[in-house]
């Protein structure tokens, strides 16, 4: 029998489980145990992280074709280190951490596809650092203004703009 990458990411199955998110609602809590990771099928999401003295960033907004909780994969019994929350109703694929290392062994296409999206969010990740040391507020505000227009879908006239400070 073949692998169907599609089909993989698409069917519940052995180790995969469909679930679906109200706004708000969260896909795991930041210190919870990392034990499966999400593969959004649909909608919108954010990592946030909350510091010891109760001060919430948010660190990434993320929207389907992107998985959530990558770092369940580096060990076992680790702990997540960001809250992944739904903006609006998603659906997702949540995969075992066991089913999710068995693929990436026994199946080229979806290793491949894996790593891809990897470096891109290393990629994202580094630019995010780099236009914080280096840019001035105004630059970062211009960039996270344009980074959220390419967030929105296509054709779709809500936006997502949320609460801005100084």
């Amino acid at each position: 029998m073949t692998f169907d990458l599609a089909t993989f990411l698409e069917e519940a199955g052995v180790g995969r489980t469909l679930v679906r998110l109200r706004p708000k609602q969260v896909f795991f809590a930041q210190g919870s145990s990392a034990d499966s990771i999400f593969y959004l099928r649909a909608g919108r999401a954010k990592l946030t992280v909350v510091s010891p003295d109760g001060k919430e960033a948010t660190i990434a907004l993320l929207s389907a074709g992107e998985f959530i909780g990558e770092e369940s994969l580096a060990s076992v019994g680790g702990l997540h280190l960001v809250t992944a929350a739904a903006i609006d109703v998603c659906t997702a694929l949540k995969i075992a951490r066991e089913e999710m290392i068995r693929v990436m062994h026994q199946e080229r296409a979806f290793s491949e596809m894996y790593l891809k999206f990897l470096l891109a969010r290393s990629m994202r990740t580094q630019a995010d650092l780099v236009d914080q040391l280096f840019n001035s507020s105004e630059k970062r505000l211009a960039r996270i203004l344009l980074l959220m227009a390419e967030f929105a879908e296509p054709g779709e006239s809500e936006h997502l703009i949320p609460p801005i400070t100084q």
